[in-house]
């Protein structure tokens, strides 16, 4: 096992599964469970834990979006398609969040040693690959698609994921968003229509993407396979099971709860203040 997998190998992963609590799941309150769930973890609260959450129809900017000149009307742009809009507590640009999107969080405590940051990454692709050993898929970033990194996960060259992580009182949570199936390109469209209005043709301090639709697609499209949510699920689990070790259902503990409050509150005051 390389140094990657490692941090998958754990003597038990806890699975806290929020894919189906449905249209009235609030996704400001996603932000706030990771943190708080490595806030536990990195104190030694509470075991490693893996977190599967659905939200619908969302825009999640990254704090660099509410940089762009013209906010307001890239905003409203996304809410005349019917899209809420929220502003995440980490860097990284917008994404899509909607019922054919599978979220994961890989939530670990950061060892004396310190994890490095490409190990997190690492560790996530080599269990995405696992998970879909038929196809071959890259970690390279994807130019054209929204929300570009090197750890853009692609086949043929069409990305259906990206990574990102967020690190905290030494908790480390590994975060990616998988297209499982719907158009990768009819999103990434939505996506483009927001910069072209709040951008417009202003220079900018800050490097926006110049989205391409067809560099990007779902799961469902690159494999040929119906796939649904739940089906990458039962993958995902199968996966974590055989690279790092038992899986034990749970939920937010007491402590959990308390410290998810504190989060809350500082991601809703950042909304307030960033869309007012």
């Amino acid at each position: 096992m390389d140094q990657s997998e490692s941090i998958l190998r754990r003597p038990v992963w806890r699975f806290i599964d929020q894919s189906a609590y449905g249209p009235g799941f609030n996704p400001i309150h996603s932000f706030a469970t990771d943190d708080a769930l490595a806030t536990a973890i990195g104190a030694g609260e509470s075991p490693a834990t893996v977190r599967a959450w659905v939200h619908h129809d969302t825009v999640v900017l990254g704090i660099q979006d509410t940089k762009l000149p013209y906010l307001k009307e890239g905003v409203r742009v996304l809410e005349d398609e019917g899209y809420k809009v929220i502003v995440r507590n980490s860097g990284g640009l917008a994404v899509m969040l909607d019922e054919g999107i599978l979220n994961l969080s890989l939530i670990v405590p950061d060892t004396e040693k310190g994890i490095d940051i490409d190990r997190g990454y690492e560790a996530m692709y080599a269990l995405i690959c696992h998970m879909f050993p038929e196809v071959r898929i890259d970690a390279y970033e994807i130019i054209g698609s929204y929300c570009p990194g090197s750890y853009d996960l692609s086949i043929g060259g069409k990305k259906f994921a990206g990574i990102s992580q967020r690190r905290l009182k030494k908790g480390v949570a590994v975060q990616i968003y998988l297209c499982v199936n719907g158009s990768g390109s009819e999103r990434a469209a939505d996506i483009r229509s927001f910069y072209e209005a709040a951008k417009q043709q202003a220079d900018t301090k800050w490097v926006y993407p110049d989205i391409e639709p067809d560099v990007m697609a779902s799961l469902a499209e690159l494999t040929g396979e119906p796939l649904l949510v739940q089906d990458v699920i039962i993958r995902f689990l199968t996966s974590l099971k055989e690279l790092g070790g038992p899986l034990e259902g749970g939920s937010m503990t007491a402590y959990e709860a308390d410290v998810f409050d504190h989060y809350l509150q500082r991601v809703v005051e950042r909304n307030d203040k960033a869309l007012a």
